[in-house]
């Protein structure tokens, strides 16, 4: 009986020890960096079921969850072609709900950073979303972003009719078909364009629908004014493509930076020290090489002010 009793008791002591040794596992998982990423952004960041997560923006969070030596976990969520949607609320929605702690390939405009002006917004539709988190609101928070880590431009496209045109500025576009897509940025860019210059040779294309770049490799249509990220995108999809890229940039471009709460800024300086270092040491550049996304590096202003007003004053 007294040895059965000492037995008890020596397996209740090393029970009691063993509950108090830390889960090395659970730890880990507390730690994790979770990052948000757009699903449908090639070459920046694409996400499709059964096949590998990929893109510049998979690249450089792994590259910075080692930086801060992590474990990383993607977060995919989609953005929507939708007038009432609100791309700078909906990433506040998912940091704020906790979703995740960064968010990837974030534009650095001074309406993206504003507080909001509203104390609720819904999710955005992503992995894993059930219906009731496509009906709930959630209580926003502060954003607060990164140092930028790569410059997003608008670029001027030429078809195989016009791919020999010298392109040094939008006047250049004359007297050729050119197309855009209604209600972006590029539409108020042309439209506005020396007072309506341009107004007679465009086409509006809608966005979802039309298919801009192919109507220009079809010769449809002679010039747009794209991003990019697009004609990369394109290219990949298309290698025996004929349309030309101008090496033309429009000077209003937008930096791009993660972007988190304002409540945690130590996890941002964290970020910001990574980041430099992979900048310094050319692995930024390095990544956007290896997706087929064009590097253009950050550049003044970090933020860029009131866009409409600088599209009006050009």
């Amino acid at each position: 009986m007294r040895r059965s009793l000492t037995a008890v008791c020596a397996s209740a002591l090393l029970l009691a020890a063993l509950s108090a040794i830390p889960d090395r596992h659970a730890a880990a998982s507390d730690d994790v960096l979770k990052v948000c990423l757009d699903e449908d952004l090639p070459p920046a960041s694409l996400h499709r079921r059964g096949k590998p997560d990929s893109g510049f923006d998979v690249l450089l969070a792994q590259a910075v969850a080692k930086q801060l030596q992590r474990p990383l976990s993607i977060h995919w969520f989609e953005t929507k072609l939708d007038e009432d949607s609100s791309p700078a609320l909906e990433a506040n929605a998912l940091l704020s709900d906790g979703r995740c702690a960064l968010l990837g390939g974030y534009p650095l405009t001074k309406d993206s950073l504003v507080v909001p002006g509203v104390k609720t917004a819904k999710l955005p539709d992503f992995d894993g979303a059930t219906r009731d988190d496509r009906r709930r609101r959630v209580t926003l928070g502060v954003l607060a972003p990164s140092r930028p880590y790569i410059y997003s431009a608008l670029t001027v496209v030429l078809g195989s009719k016009a791919r020999d045109r010298h392109i040094k500025d939008l006047g250049d576009l004359a007297n050729l078909r050119i197309g855009i897509e209604s209600g972006t940025l590029a539409d108020a860019i042309l439209m506005n364009f020396d007072k309506g210059r341009l107004i007679d040779q465009i086409t509006h294309l809608v966005p979802g629908r039309s298919d801009l770049l192919g109507a220009l490799e079809h010769g449809e249509l002679d010039a747009a004014l794209v991003d990019l990220r697009r004609l990369d995108a394109y290219r990949a999809a298309h290698p025996d493509s004929n349309l030309a890229a101008s090496g033309y940039y429009y000077p209003i471009g937008a930096n791009r930076a993660y972007v988190g709460l304002a409540s945690d800024p130590t996890l941002i300086a964290a970020v910001d020290r990574a980041l430099s270092d992979l900048e310094a040491n050319g692995t930024i550049e390095q990544f956007a090489r290896t997706s087929g996304l064009t590097y253009l590096k950050p550049r003044e202003p970090i933020v860029l002010g009131d866009v409409m007003q600088q599209i009006l004053q050009k």
